[in-house]
């Protein structure tokens, strides 16, 4: 497992999701229509002035996700340096109860899908995200009221992520509700759910550790940009 989640991108973007990727074989980053997730192969120098060069002046920007330590070369600097943590399911627990209406998503609803993410913040969401994996959401009154999906995708683990309620329909169970359905989902397709999470989030944490996920590790979360 370690050998995947140590540099998590780097695994997506070398097995699964190599469709999306942009770069040498020293550095990586998804294309930044669909997600500003970025990766060096390691922390050698020449990988990390690989990673700065991926990254273009001025307005551009990457995230970097991973659980080795986070270094930079001198092209580049840090906006944002966080701490988070990557959870994976030890312990299934099945779906939701049929009390709610989960549907996928589909290219018609990635306007309100992108509405709702810039409103609650799940994490990076642009108009292509979607084409990482299958979205699922929950419609009220004729509108999104909540979504979860998959991002990361490499063998044998998928990321369960963009999970979001829209605040007039909080309070529902329906986060939880969306996220049972998609971790099973991809249990059903013979991977393990994973996630991540800020880790000062205690109360998010509190709720994915209920739906039977733990803590593997702490990883380290960056914005940077090329120095001016």
């Amino acid at each position: 497992m370690s050998q995947f989640f140590n540099r998590i991108v780097w695994s997506a973007l070398t097995t699964r999701q190599d469709r999306f990727s942009l770069g040498t074989r020293l550095a990586k980053r998804f294309d930044p229509a669909v997600s500003p997730f970025a990766v060096s192969m390691d922390n050698s120098p020449s990988a990390l002035d690989a990673l700065a060069d991926l990254i273009a002046p001025e307005n551009d920007y990457a995230l970097l996700l991973q659980a080795e330590n986070i270094l930079l070369p001198d092209k580049l600097v840090a906006e944002i340096s966080t701490k988070g943590v990557l959870m994976t399911e030890e312990k299934p627990s099945p779906k939701g109860s049929g009390d709610v209406t989960i549907e996928i998503l589909t290219d018609n609803d990635i306007p309100d899908m992108v509405a709702l993410a810039n409103l609650t913040k799940p994490g990076p969401f642009q108009h292509r995200t979607p084409e990482l994996g299958t979205f699922w959401g929950v419609k009220l009154d004729g509108r999104l009221a909540a979504m979860a999906g998959t991002r990361l995708d490499l063998p044998g683990y998928t990321e369960v992520s963009g999970i979001c309620t829209h605040p007039d329909f909080q309070g529902r169970g329906l986060a939880t509700a969306l996220s049972l359905h998609v971790a099973t989902t991809i249990r059903e397709k013979g991977d393990t759910p994973f996630l991540h999470a800020y880790a000062d989030n205690h109360g998010a944490i509190a709720l994915y550790r209920k739906l039977g996920f733990e803590i593997w590790s702490e990883v380290n979360v960056a914005k940077v940009r090329r120095c001016s």
